[in-house]
């Protein structure tokens, strides 16, 4: 049985999946290019499916077509510890140079009351990152971390969501849970101003915001979970499938919109095969389906019906 991955955030980029991989692994230590794939005769056409590795942490990311834009509600907060690197404060620097490269400025880069050095930007591709010097006090927390804003009609769910998510997943534990002050309009009646919990061996940041923003989750963005087995899909999908019209080979969203992907670990190794006529059977087998079916991708690689 194929190793079992941590949870993964997967990109959906129109056609830059393969270029942007290697811009992030050329700009981020301890990064590589793990395997690049074509999935053929999909409903978006030939897609390139790139998995990579950053700072340690691992990323899927497609080339699928303009479906989907990525926004500001989930974005990867980039650590920066001066206890644990001499010079986290130029590193940082220089990171938010190469992402502002053609990227916007979110919120500049600056000294805010939670941190001397803090800046948060949306890159040439339109992914944002928030780059933070960090406490070096207490427990450390990894280089990337997805975060989560809830907004809209998610806003003031940031709290129970990561309650939730924490059920669904063995080995989790809260952490930081930190509620706006007093008096910040409009955020105060929001709640949460910062948290962040472990899902299993992935730390996650979720924060609300109570602003008038455009955008929320959609599926630019998702988690992939790999499964051992059919077993664990099924409890997976029972827990974090609650939009029946968005089930899709795998896909799903929860009850507060975010897209989750539950496939079994077997998948990653059938479609990076180096047999073409393999991946494109597991491929037709596996598109049509809702939740995925184990045995019958199985069936497909062997070259069953």
């Amino acid at each position: 049985m194929p190793l079992v991955k941590p949870i993964t955030p997967h990109l959906w980029f129109d056609t830059q999946a393969r270029e942007a991989a290697e811009f992030y692994c050329a700009l981020f230590p301890d990064s590589k290019v793990d395997s690049l794939v074509t999935l053929r005769d999909t409903p978006s056409g030939d897609c390139d499916v790139v998995a990579f590795t950053l700072h340690g942490q691992p990323f899927k990311a497609i080339s699928a077509g303009p479906l989907f834009r990525f926004t500001p509600a989930v974005s990867f907060m980039l650590n920066f510890d001066p206890s644990r690197e001499k010079n986290a404060r130029e590193r940082l620097d220089r990171t938010w140079a190469a992402l502002m490269d053609g990227g916007t400025a979110l919120m500049p880069l600056d000294a805010y009351p939670f941190s001397p050095r803090f800046g948060w930007v949306q890159d040439r591709y339109g992914l944002s990152w928030q780059l933070i010097l960090s406490d070096g006090s207490g427990e450390p927390r990894p280089p990337i971390m997805p975060a989560l804003m809830f907004t809209r009609e998610a806003t003031g769910q940031a709290e129970a969501a990561g309650r939730f998510y924490r059920s669904v997943f063995d080995g989790s534990r809260e952490g930081r849970l930190e509620p706006y002050p007093d008096g910040a309009a409009p955020d105060a009646d929001s709640r949460i101003m910062f948290s962040d919990f472990r899902l299993g061996e992935t730390w996650f940041a979720a924060m609300d915001s109570g602003h008038g923003h455009s955008f929320g989750f959609n599926e630019a963005i998702s988690f992939v979970v790999s499964c051992r087995d059919q077993a664990e899909i099924d409890r997976y999908w029972a827990q974090l499938s609650s939009v029946p019209e968005s089930e899709q080979c795998g896909w799903c969203k929860d009850r507060f919109g975010l897209s989750w992907q539950v496939t079994p670990a077997v998948l990653d190794a059938y479609l990076s095969s180096a047999d073409q006529a393999l991946v494109s059977r597991v491929t037709h087998a596996f598109l049509p389906m809702h939740k995925l079916d184990v045995a019958a991708i199985e069936a497909a690689a062997r070259g069953g019906a």
